[in-house]
């Protein structure tokens, strides 16, 4: 996994803990954390989102560990 990849994710799992957060205990963290809609608050949102579309647009590199290609049955 390259670098960017690698913030990426981390940028998407705390992401999808602050989500998490917010669902079970309506406590958003960012906004406990920066304020609410303030522009740091902002900017780590569209780290997230921003994040999130690297993952998805990027290929994995680490591809798969078995041949694919090979039928098992």
């Amino acid at each position: 996994m390259n670098m960017l990849r690698k913030i990426a994710f981390v940028l998407v799992m705390v992401g999808a803990i602050v989500w998490g957060v917010l669902g079970i205990f309506n406590i958003n963290l960012v906004a406990a954390l920066f304020g609410d809609a303030t522009i740091l608050s902002r900017i780590v949102y569209a780290l997230v989102g921003i994040s999130a579309i690297i993952l998805m647009a990027t290929p994995n590199d680490e591809g798969c560990y078995c041949d694919c290609n090979e039928r098992t049955y």
